[in-house]
């Protein structure tokens, strides 16, 4: 068995990869998913995580450096897009421009201290010179998986999510939105690392091995990440 923290941006291609994995190496995989930064607190607190998908590269690398991982173990496993979004059609126009025009209530965005994707919004808006403005319109949610149900239900009119959320057969599959060039935030490289507790773990090397493999690799691409 291998228990796996999964950045929530990463939901739905985890469960298909998962899947796939169990079926092709007998071995068990429990999922669970949530922020990066809350991960990370539950990881120093001793949570039995024996692999860790984050949503960024710093979060590994300083688990690493604090003696919390396999040494060499890290390696990005995708790398994420951001995205506009709203669940009504006509709503996110496709160059953004609903950000200046400013005529919604309010907007959803993930913690940018607990969330990549949150942090990746905040800097979008830097870049446009609208933070200020928007500031107080925002409607934060503790990780991505949270900031898009805000904005599936309606309880926010659009918002910042991870492309892969509303993504299929190469496109937006229902609402609105506008993919935000990747020019307007840092980029958001995902790193995936085998924690300590697991050094003994074989499934745990060996689902990392798989994530590597042509079969993940084109779940993953399927869902609006590069790799």
């Amino acid at each position: 068995t291998v228990q796996v923290a999964v950045a929530a941006n990463f939901t739905e291609p985890m469960k298909a990869i998962a899947a796939d994995f169990e079926k092709d190496s007998g071995n068990t995989v429990q999922l669970s998913f949530g922020s990066t930064g809350k991960f990370y607190s539950q990881i120093k607190n001793g949570a039995p995580f024996d692999v860790f998908l984050s949503a960024d590269t710093a979060t590994p690398a300083r688990l690493e450096k604090e003696g919390d991982t396999v040494p060499g173990s890290i390696f990005t496993y995708a790398t994420g897009k951001l995205v506009l979004w709203s669940a009504k059609a006509g709503v996110v126009d496709a160059q953004g421009e609903v950000l200046k025009k400013n005529e919604f209530r309010n907007i959803a965005i993930a913690s940018p201290k607990l969330a990549p994707y949150g942090a990746a919004a905040v800097q979008t808006l830097t870049q446009l010179g609208l933070l200020a403005t928007l500031e107080p319109k925002f409607v934060t949610g503790e990780s991505i998986g949270q900031t898009f149900s805000f904005v599936s239900t309606g309880n926010a009119e659009l918002g910042f999510v991870a492309l892969s959320q509303v993504y299929e057969g190469g496109k937006i599959k229902s609402g609105s939105g506008w993919i935000v060039p990747e020019d307007l935030h840092a980029p958001l490289r995902q790193d995936a690392v085998q924690l300590a507790r697991a050094k003994n773990n074989q499934a745990a090397a060996a689902l990392l091995v798989y994530l590597k493999a042509g079969k993940a690799q084109a779940i993953i691409r399927s869902y609006g990440y590069g790799v």
